[in-house]
């Protein structure tokens, strides 16, 4: 019988159309049960390539992780290695885990997931080629755009800690006032304007919240301080009132990684590493009508004098 039946598909496979009436009953139970079976069959089939691609998917998962679990372990060694000597730590990531793409390191400063916030400064103001490029993407992932000048500076001074010398700081603050006055065209007659207002930000925060500082300088004294900084012309009134009253009513947050804070900055001459001048910016101070003792770094001091001038 089931020679027949086979012998009977076998025909209708070539081309020779037999009737289902030339079956008997039995041989048409058959064949139905062969076609459930077959379909059964094909279930089965669909259900174990499922779950082979399961499996599959299982083992490339597992792959993955043990790939992402290395890489965050040298990410983390990479880490602790960068807070101990940033240098070093970095030359690490690059071997190991980063691109070496001063982008990809800029990026990864940037995020700052567990790094301490002096050694991003340290590297970052090392001077050489490949740190200054690092510095110069680092700075361009800040977004400053249609922020006043105090709040670029909070976001900035929060993303790393300001190093100890005078040339690191300069080469820092000409970056920031670059890409603040790239966010916000219009603001500034120069970039200079910018990065001599931003010290007199700075120092304008260390005058009103260091305790050492007996005379708090009032609006009038900041502004008449700022005169003639914009290319020879004044800052709008309404700009440095605004400077003002933020600094006042909140004191720059920096990241504690020392101990010390911005109220520091420019005030105190033994600081290492910062080359500090007290004396009268007579030039200066005599244009803006203003005879004051003040501790400025030497670098600020140049510029302000060339605004004398």
């Amino acid at each position: 019988m089931l020679w027949k039946l086979w012998n009977h598909v076998h025909w209708m496979f070539v081309g020779v159309y037999l009737h289902l009436s030339d079956l008997t009953q039995e041989e048409l139970k058959l064949l139905n049960d062969i076609r459930k079976a077959k379909q059964q069959l094909l279930l089965e089939i669909k259900d174990l390539e499922d779950a082979m691609a399961n499996v599959n998917a299982d083992l490339e998962a597992m792959d993955y992780d043990e790939k992402t679990d290395s890489k965050m372990k040298q990410l983390n060694t990479g880490r602790n290695k960068f807070n101990m000597d940033p240098k070093k730590g970095i030359e690490y990531l690059i071997e190991m885990a980063l691109g070496g793409e001063t982008e990809e390191v800029a990026a990864f400063l940037f995020k700052g997931e567990g790094l301490n916030k002096t050694a991003i400064g340290d590297y970052l103001g090392i001077g050489k080629e490949f740190n200054n490029k690092v510095m110069d993407a680092f700075v361009a992932l800040h977004e400053f755009k249609n922020m006043i000048l105090v709040q670029a500076l909070r976001q900035f001074l929060w993303s790393f800690r300001l190093p100890g010398e005078a040339q690191k700081i300069d080469r820092m603050m000409e970056c920031f006032a670059k890409r603040y006055c790239e966010s916000n065209t219009g603001v500034f007659e120069s970039t200079d304007t910018c990065y001599v207002l931003s010290f007199s930000v700075i120092m304008l925060n260390t005058s009103l919240h260091n305790p050492n500082v007996r005379e708090k300088p009032d609006l009038e004294r900041f502004v008449i301080m700022n005169k003639g900084i914009n290319e020879g012309g004044d800052l709008p009134r309404d700009l440095l009132k605004s400077l003002y009253d933020s600094i006042k009513s909140e004191p720059f947050k920096i990241p504690e990684d020392d101990g010390n804070d911005l109220t520091h900055t420019f005030f105190n001459p033994d600081k290492e590493g910062w080359l500090w001048k007290q004396g009268m910016l007579f030039a200066y101070l005599i244009q803006c009508g203003c005879m004051q003792s003040c501790f400025v770094p030497l670098l600020l001091v140049e510029r302000l004098e060339s605004v004398a001038e």
